[in-house]
């Protein structure tokens, strides 16, 4: 058996900025705050430095600058590590890009507890509640290399501000090259009809394990991938809770106010139905290898599997 291949999206981002330039994005220009290593929009630097601009470590100074050079008919990324690009420059991403609708894309890199070693001051765990509270705010937030170069090309494409959040470490990679990413849509992985497991980012591969390890209890688990938190994929989710009964949430971020919220004001106005949220329980997270730290907050396949027989009482 092939061994997964694991790749970082933030690496995955850095790569995509490369292959939308040399595919004619000649208007695309990036912006980081003194992180294009962690980041990776130091690929994209390496290639096309006249069009990197480092802001140096002034995040909101970094957004305005970004809001500028959109109105001057360029395409700006704006990158820092989520927790200063969502978190510090919240006011700047509110009043001068969202209130006026710019075309400025943030890329985010280094969200939730995934983290790690830097701890909680650096775990954001908030960014998709923040960006989520923007009129006209797109939030996305990629499950694997594949997605997040065609997520990256879509944002790019689109008309409007939008927020992704890239992830620091490695992850599996599920997606055949290729892969249709359509913003705003979900993507069903395992159809089923007992309980439906919607999830985003690096969560998605524990919840298509979840689903294999149900399928062998008997369990059948349907498995949706939710890149595009913001505008939901409303039909679909209703569709899924329609069929299923009962709906589980997966997510790297705080149970309050990211993909699960979002979840549950759809399903409590349109079809009420039972639903679980796995997440960050509204706690900090704290220093620790990523692995050890996913195991102990629940975000894992065994969590995903213990907290859907729960709910279905076996």
């Amino acid at each position: 058996m092939s061994e997964v291949k694991k790749i970082a999206t933030r690496d995955s981002y850095g790569n995509a900025l490369v292959e939308l330039a040399q595919g004619g994005a000649d208007n695309l220009v990036v912006l980081d705050a003194d992180l294009a290593g962690a980041t990776k929009t130091g690929i994209f630097k390496k290639a096309y430095p006249d069009r990197h601009f480092n802001c140096g470590i002034a995040e909101c100074n970094m957004i305005g600058v970004a809001a500028g050079l959109s109105t001057m008919g360029l395409v700006p990324f704006a990158s820092s590590f989520a927790m200063f690009a969502a978190g510090r420059a919240f006011e700047q991403i509110r009043n001068s890009v969202g209130y006026p609708h710019l075309n400025v894309k943030v890329a985010a890199t280094h969200g939730g507890i995934s983290v790690g070693e830097d701890g909680a001051s650096h775990q954001c765990c908030e960014d998709f509640a923040l960006m989520r509270t923007i009129p006209g705010m797109t939030v996305m937030c990629p499950a694997d290399d594949v997605e997040a170069r065609a997520m990256v090309k879509a944002a790019y494409h689109m008309e409007g501000p939008c927020y992704m959040r890239f992830g620091r470490a490695a992850t599996p990679v599920f997606h055949q090259e290729g892969y249709h990413f359509e913003i705003g849509k979900g993507e069903v992985l395992r159809e089923g009809k007992d309980i439906a497991i919607i999830a985003n980012g690096i969560l998605v591969p524990e919840a298509i394990e979840a689903g294999k390890q149900l399928a062998e209890e008997g369990i059948d688990a349907m498995i949706i991938n939710m890149a595009t938190i913001k505008p939901l994929d409303e039909a679909l989710v209703l569709e899924a809770a329609k069929k299923c009964g009962k709906v589980i949430t997966v997510e790297e971020h705080n149970i309050i106010g990211g993909l699960g919220e979002a979840v549950c004001s759809l399903l409590s106005e349109k079809l009420p139905t039972p639903v679980k949220r796995i997440g960050v329980n509204d706690v900090f997270g704290h220093s620790g290898p990523a692995a050890a730290l996913l195991k102990q907050f629940g975000l894992s396949a065994e969590n995903i599997v213990a907290q859907t027989k729960a709910m279905l009482g076996k």
